[in-house]
């Protein structure tokens, strides 16, 4: 696997990394599990909430020089690649300051005596990353595990190296031990070796169906506990009584955001038929004014995809979809010239044979869906092999909240795109995978939950 700094905007190759050998892997392994077995790990929480206040600190004082970094590195917008990097703060700042009270001891009433729940690090974690939020996908992994003393062995995505590195020499400067968070750039056969090696007591992984599988079969081998964030083929539904201009305004974003390529981002455009035609309208107007070009550009609203080979995926998805029936409204093709860029993009008259109807489209591409009435809203929105999140606009809450009952997700918000916080829990249900990732549900992932019970006798 070759890890390299290219910047997608303009194809250029700005630096190659060298991949660490089994020596290398092997040592770095023999750190982390000698880490779990020392005071750091099984002493007092305290020493380590301090590395996670500390590492948000330096997050907050460098935001510019990460954001621009991943901007560079994976094309997204640098605006968005600041948001990014400040939510990175508040994780670490949020299990800082909570993580105690998370881990703190639960009683449990029995007519057996006094019997509680104590919460144990387990040991060294695998994690496989993806490129889209080099830090923040980083940071979920970090700062719960960070927090209950599990050390963390880190593959990223080969094209953020860059980004990859930085984290690791924060989170050492932070006052982690060596051992506490490694960065390796491995091949996914030296990651399936450590996942089977008996010091690795679990891996969370964030990417696609193909990565998530191959790591749950290699960890279900070795009876290794695993949580997955795989991808989202999200619903963005649209009902006749609401905002239609704030739905439109918000549909675009969630479509737009990082070039698309979002797990959580709206894919599937579920519109009531009473108001289909006027949302059509705006919503494709709004996507011709977007500007694309070069992501450090303020003005730019519209950045590359992340690689040549994420363009090229996304073409011959496009264009498979049209030849199988679907209707083209606007956009459908690359853009010419340098860099990986790729047209706001809309089709509509997709059928369940259409292998589209199935499919993730990871860029700005939106398929929209007319229906009649709730529900074919229900219907069409859980006819789908994922169910990582959603959104439903309304004006009646109360419709809003019955229609979020019902659609099979792990997320669903109303009046509002997805969105993500480090107070909420992040995570999804089919082939979006399982387990959760952040709040307090983040933290207990991969903790001993071990009962203590004294007999009354």
């Amino acid at each position: 696997m070759s890890y390299k700094t290219i910047n997608p905007a303009n194809n250029e190759l700005i630096k190659s990394w060298p991949e660490h050998d089994d020596r290398q892997v092997e040592a770095a392994l023999k750190t982390a599990d000698d880490l779990y077995h020392s005071s750091w790990s099984k002493g007092p929480i305290q020493p380590r909430l301090q590395v996670l206040a500390k590492l948000a600190d330096l997050i907050d004082s460098r935001v510019d020089e990460l954001a621009k970094t991943a901007s560079i590195e994976m094309g997204k917008l640098i605006e968005q690649s600041r948001g990014e990097v400040q939510l990175c703060a508040k994780i670490a700042r949020y299990y800082a300051e909570n993580a105690e009270r998370f881990l703190a001891p639960t009683s449990y009433p029995t007519d057996l005596g006094e019997a509680w729940v104590e919460n144990h690090p387990i040991g060294v974690l695998v994690a496989v990353e993806p490129w889209n939020f080099p830090y923040y996908q980083l940071m979920r992994v970090l700062a719960p595990n960070l927090a209950a003393g599990n050390p963390v062995l880190a593959k990223h995505a080969a094209n953020v190296p860059h980004c990859a590195t930085l984290f690791e020499e924060l989170v050492t400067e932070a006052g982690a031990p060596k051992g506490a968070w490694t960065n390796l750039f491995v091949s996914n056969d030296q990651i399936a070796s450590l996942i089977a090696d008996d010091r690795v007591q679990g891996a969370a992984l964030t990417g696609s169906e193909r990565a998530g599988s191959a790591v749950a079969q290699q960890a279900g081998k070795y009876l290794k506990k695993t949580t997955l964030e795989l991808g989202g083929n999200d619903v963005f539904v649209v009902l006749d009584d609401c905002d239609l201009d704030k739905a439109v305004k918000a549909g675009v974003g969630a479509r737009l955001s990082n070039c698309g390529q979002v797990c959580t981002a709206a894919k599937r455009f579920i519109v009531q038929e009473k108001v289909a035609d006027a949302f059509i309208e705006k919503f494709t107007q709004a996507f011709r004014e977007v500007k694309i070009g070069d992501p450090l550009d303020k003005s730019t609203t519209l950045g590359p995809l992340s690689s040549a080979s994420a363009r090229d995926t996304l073409v011959k998805q496009v264009e498979n979809a049209v030849a199988k029936g679907a209707k083209l409204h606007l956009g459908g093709k690359a853009v010419e010239g340098e860099g990986c860029f790729y047209e706001p993009t809309i089709l509509s008259g997709i059928t369940r044979d259409n292998p589209a109807y199935f499919e993730e489209f990871f860029g700005p591409v939106a398929q929209i869906y007319v229906v009649k009435d709730d529900e074919e809203v229900v219907k069409l929105a859980n006819d789908s092999h994922y169910g990582l999140g959603g959104s439903v606009f309304t004006s009646n809450i109360e419709r809003g909240k019955t229609l979020a009952s019902r659609i099979e997700t792990g997320m669903v918000y109303i009046n509002s795109a997805s969105d993500t916080a480090p107070e909420l829990p992040f995570g999804g249900v089919k082939r979006s995978g399982y387990g959760r990732e952040l709040s307090d549900l983040g933290i207990k992932e991969f903790v001993n939950q071990k009962l203590v019970v004294v007999s009354k006798g």
